[in-house]
Parts: structure tokens; C-alpha cells; sequence
């Protein structure tokens, strides 16, 4: 499967689906595997921005880390589900991000999360700015908030 953009401007959807791995003793997703589903999403939309996750830490001296995140889980995903795992990129700022992102099964809602990740450095793990080139390319591509 590949990662597709929606008709919304800046929104990236990453396809995944359920595996017995993502699931509790009912076949039903257990809520943690959705962190994991959209850490997935939203280091795909770094790459496909051009810069992944090795590239960040040893070009850049640069990682990004979860500062906080609002999850409000809606309807839950099963055993065998095909998911789309969306990312848009709500607002940037020198040293942080706010993400927003969905899941989806068949363009029904199943969660939405708010996440603010922190930019750190590779070495010591201490806040940093965003290296400029990113962060140029990152302001580009926020969207409105809704």
C-alpha cells in the first residue's frame, strides 16, 4: 500500500490495516496500537517531505519527540480492518509542531488526536530549533485550523 493525499490541501493519509499484534483477547484494537498507527503515519509524512527519520538525527542532529496528545477514540477498529491514518500539519513554531490526525475505516471516523511534538537534539536530547530548512519547508505547509 502506498500513501495517498486527500482532496484537502496538506493532508497525507497512510494506509495500514489491523493484525492480531494490534488487537486485545476480542479481536478489537487495543487502544495504545493507535499511538503506534499514527507515529507511523506522521514519520511517513516527514519522508515524504523529504526528510526521514535517519536523516533528521544524522544530517540534522535533530529528532522529534511526543510533548503531549489529545485522543478522542470514537468507534473502535477490528481484526482485519484496512485503516487510513491521516496527518495534517496544524501549526510549527522554532522548536515545536502540532499535528492533527484521523483514522479512518471506509471514510468513517474512528479517532481523532491532536499532537504536539517537540524538536530535540540527536546528541543530548535537550529542545532545539527546527534546522531552518525544515522549518521554512514546514511553515509552508500548515493548515487552517478548523
Amino acid at each position: 500500500m502506498s500513501a495517498t493525499a486527500s482532496g484537502v490541501a496538506g493532508l497525507f493519509s497512510w494506509p495500514t490495516r489491523v493484525y492480531w499484534e494490534d488487537t486485545d483477547a476480542g479481536g478489537v484494537v487495543y487502544h495504545a496500537q493507535y499511538v503506534a498507527f499514527m507515529e507511523r503515519a506522521r514519520s511517513e509524512w516527514l519522508r515524504a517531505h523529504g526528510y526521514g527519520q535517519a536523516t533528521l538525527r544524522d544530517d540534522h542532529g535533530t529528532v522529534f519527540a511526543v510533548r503531549a496528545m489529545r485522543i478522542d477514540f470514537r468507534s473502535p477498529a477490528r481484526l482485519d480492518d484496512a485503516l487510513e491514518v491521516s496527518v495534517a500539519l496544524r501549526q510549527c513554531r522554532r522548536a515545536s509542531a502540532v499535528f492533527v490526525q484521523e483514522v479512518r475505516r471506509n471514510g468513517d471516523l474512528l479517532l481523532d488526536a491532536e499532537v504536539r511534538i517537540a524538536a530535540l537534539s540527536a546528541e543530548d536530547f535537550k529542545p532545539r530549533a527546527i534546522p531552518d530548512t525544515l522549518y521554512t519547508q514546514l511553515k509552508s505547509l500548515e493548515t487552517s485550523a478548523e
